[in-house]
C-alpha cells in the first residue's frame, strides 16, 4: 500500500497502477477499510450529490474546440454532426467538458487506473483469448490514474441521458443511476474480501449473466443477440463487407464517409509510412504474438472514422492475409493525451499508445492478443488491436426500462471490478459503507448533471446555427 499526500489536505493514494513498489508489511482489511472510513470526515459522502455551475467554468462550446485541436480537420464536422444529433450523443464526445467539471468536484483523493470515459456504450461484451464471452470495458483511449469518483458519476450519468434518449422518463433515469452506484458499492465490498489474484482472475461471463437476468423475454433476446454476433467472424462477415479484389489481390473497399483511402498525400506513401511504424508496434508485443503476426502479410489500409469521441483523430483499419482465406483486421488508431491529464497529472508513458494498451492491461479481465503502440514520423502516438473479433455492443438505444437498469448493474460491477484491479477495494469499501447514502447522492448528482449537459447541448446547437462551428450530417 502506498500512502501520500496528493493534494493540501490529507489523503491517500492507494492506486498500485504500477507507479512504485514499496515491500511493507500490508494492513489488513479491517485497517484499510477503517481508512475509507475516516475519509468521511473530509469527504462526506452525500458532498457527491452536489453540482453547481462554477462560476469560472469554461465555455462547453470552447472545451469542444480545444478537443478539436490536432484532429484531421477535415472530420472535425463529421464529429461536430454526430454530437449535435442528441444530449446522449453530445455527452460522448465531450469527455473533456466533464473532466474539466469532475475536477472541481469533492473527491476522497483514493486513486485507480480510471477509463477517464466511462459512459455506458464503452461496456460490452467481448472474447477472451480463450474464446470465451465476457463482460467488460472497451475503450480506454482515456485511461490514466485518477479519482475514482470520476469514472463513476460520468458511467451513472451516462445512464441518465440515455434514458432520457429512449423516453423512459426520469424516474427510470434516476433508478437506473441509482442501481449502477448500488452495483459498483455492493462489488467493490466483494472484491475487497478476495485475495489479490482471485480479484485478478476474476471475470464476468456472459452465460453467467445472461442466466441471472430473472426476465425470459429479455433473457431470450440477450441469447439471440449474442448467438448471432458470436457467428460474424472476420471472414464470414467483416471480409466480404470490406475488402475487393484489385487484380490478383485484396483491398480495402471504400465506403465513405467512414471508411476511405487517403487521397492527400497519396495512398502509397501512408501504407509505406505504416509498414514502417509496423517494426515498431511489432516489437511492443511478446514474442508469441509477435510470431503469430509475422504469419500475416501486409495488403492494404485505409482510414477508418470510428465512436464520437474519436472523430477526427487518425485511425485506420488494416488488411493482413495469411492466405487467401485467411485475414487478419488490425484497428489503428491515433493515441493522443488523456482529457484527465491537466487534472490528474501526467502519464508516467511517453508515448501514449503504451499508456492506452497498459491501461487495457489493467483494467480488463483478458485483452486483446495484438495490442500494441507505436510512433509515426510525424510524431503520432498509436495503439493497435483487432477491428472487431467478436465484440457485442449492446442496443441501447431500444432497451426498456427493466434492461436499463439490468444494463447498469452491470456495468456498476464492471467498473468496480476494474478499479479493484488496480486500487484498494477495502478502502473504497470502507468509504463507501453499507447505506445507500452515496448511492442517493451519485443519482442526485447525474440527473443534475445530466441537466447541465442537455444545456450545454443546447449551447452547441446554437454554436452551430450560428456557423461559430462547422458541421456535417452524415446521411446513411
Amino acid at each position: 500500500m502506498k500512502i501520500e499526500r496528493i493534494t493540501a489536505e490529507p489523503a491517500i493514494d492507494i492506486s498500485g497502477a504500477g507507479q512504485s513498489t514499496v515491500f511493507a508489511l500490508r494492513p489488513t482489511h479491517t485497517e484499510r477499510y477503517a481508512i475509507g472510513e475516516s475519509l468521511r470526515r473530509k469527504c462526506p459522502r452525500t458532498s457527491h450529490a452536489d453540482w453547481k455551475l462554477p462560476d469560472d467554468r469554461s465555455d462547453p462550446v470552447s472545451l469542444i474546440k480545444k478537443a478539436d485541436e490536432g484532429r484531421l480537420a477535415y472530420l472535425v464536422p463529421l464529429r461536430h454532426g454526430r454530437m449535435l444529433e442528441s444530449p446522449f450523443t453530445f455527452y460522448r464526445g465531450a469527455a473533456l467538458n466533464m473532466a474539466a467539471d469532475l475536477a472541481k468536484t469533492p473527491v476522497t483523493g483514493i486513486r485507480v487506473q480510471a477509463c477517464g470515459d466511462a459512459h455506458l456504450l464503452n461496456f460490452r461484451g467481448l472474447a477472451t483469448p480463450e474464446r470465451r464471452l465476457v463482460f467488460d470495458i472497451y475503450d480506454l483511449d482515456e485511461t490514466l490514474p485518477a479519482p475514482w469518483e470520476w469514472d463513476m458519476k460520468r458511467l451513472a450519468t451516462s445512464f441518465v441521458l440515455a434514458a432520457r434518449a429512449n423516453g423512459l422518463g426520469d424516474d427510470c433515469a434516476k433508478d437506473a443511476a441509482r442501481a449502477c452506484a448500488r452495483s459498483y458499492r455492493k462489488h467493490i465490498a466483494k472484491y475487497s474480501l478476495m485475495k489479490a489474484l482471485e480479484v485478478w482472475y476474476n471475470r464476468m461471463d456472459a452465460d453467467d449473466l445472461i442466466e441471472s437476468v430473472k426476465q425470459p423475454n429479455i433473457r431470450k433476446r440477450l441469447e439471440q443477440h449474442v448467438t448471432q454476433e458470436e457467428q460474424h467472424s472476420a471472414l464470414e462477415h467483416d471480409f466480404p463487407k470490406l475488402v475487393h479484389n484489385v487484380g490478383e489481390d485484396f483491398a480495402i473497399r471504400d465506403n465513405p464517409p467512414t471508411i476511405f483511402h487517403t487521397r492527400d498525400r497519396g495512398q502509397e506513401e501512408f501504407a509505406t509510412r505504416l509498414r514502417e511504424t509496423f517494426i515498431q508496434y511489432r516489437a511492443s508485443m511478446a514474442d508469441d504474438r509477435a510470431a503469430l503476426l509475422d504469419r500475416f502479410e501486409f495488403k492494404d489500409i485505409a482510414i477508418k472514422v470510428v465512436g464520437v469521441g474519436s472523430v477526427g483523430t487518425l485511425c485506420g483499419v488494416v488488411l493482413l492475409m495469411a492466405g487467401e482465406a485467411d485475414p487478419l483486421f488490425l484497428q489503428v488508431k491515433e493515441a493522443r493525451a488523456s482529457v484527465l491529464e491537466e487534472f490528474a497529472g501526467r502519464s508516467v508513458y511517453l508515448n501514449h499508445g503504451q499508456r492506452v494498451v497498459n491501461g487495457h492491461r489493467l483494467m480488463q479481465s483478458a485483452s486483446d492478443i495484438f495490442l500494441g503502440w507505436t510512433v509515426g514520423k510525424d510524431g503520432r502516438h498509436f495503439y493497435i488491436r483487432q477491428l472487431r473479433d467478436v465484440r457485442i455492443k449492446p442496443t441501447v438505444e431500444t432497451f426498456s426500462k427493466a434492461e436499463m437498469r439490468i444494463f447498469a448493474k452491470w456495468c456498476g460491477q464492471s467498473l468496480a471490478r476494474s478499479h479493484a484491479r488496480s486500487g484498494d477495494a477495502a478502502v473504497i469499501s470502507g468509504y463507501l459503507g453499507d447505506s445507500e447514502v452515496f448511492d442517493d447522492a451519485t443519482a442526485a448528482f447525474s440527473m443534475s448533471y445530466a441537466d447541465q449537459t442537455e444545456k450545454d447541448h443546447a449551447t452547441f446547437k446554437r454554436a452551430a446555427q450560428n456557423r461559430r462551428i462547422k458541421v456535417l450530417i452524415a446521411r446513411s
